[in-house]
């Protein structure tokens, strides 16, 4: 006899997006243009990932005081985001997508440890989960 209530929803499979109990969560969604080719590389360990390079304008509140305008562009400033792809889905995805696109990545942020010469490092980038192409508004101003 099963013990689960009528219209329980089983718990997700642990993965990249898949939700936690309780209030916490590594959920990450993104808009904006794929800076150069997604590049392909093979590591030491015999994976294969997808790298990519997501550009995104700096949006913000505006600094001059009494005034809280949300979502406003800050001129020139942008966040430039690292993608990787570990899955073949999003490789092959991100693999298709033409510079300068405005792409949508949907993943989990990942904070990565490499050695160097210089010692231990650490960067943090977004594991995607999905990447797909969105349709452009057409050219940018200049």
């Amino acid at each position: 006899m099963s013990t689960r209530r009528a219209g329980a929803v089983p718990a997700p499979t642990p993965g990249v997006g898949a939700r936690t109990p309780g209030p916490e969560r590594n959920e990450i969604s993104l808009c904006g243009r794929l800076s150069a080719p997604a590049e392909e590389r093979t590591l030491p360990s015999g994976d294969v990932i997808v790298t990519l390079r997501v550009v995104i304008p700096r949006l913000g509140t505006t600094r001059r005081p009494g005034l809280k305008r949300q979502g406003e562009a800050r001129p020139g400033q942008v966040d430039t985001i690292d993608v990787v792809c570990w899955s073949a889905r999003s490789r092959r995805a991100a693999l298709r997508i033409a510079a300068g696109s405005t792409v949508e990545v949907e993943g989990a942020l990942r904070r990565r440890f490499f050695g160097t010469p210089a010692g231990r490092q650490s960067r943090y980038e977004v594991e995607a989960a999905s990447v797909r192409r969105l349709a452009d508004d057409g050219p940018t101003a200049t």
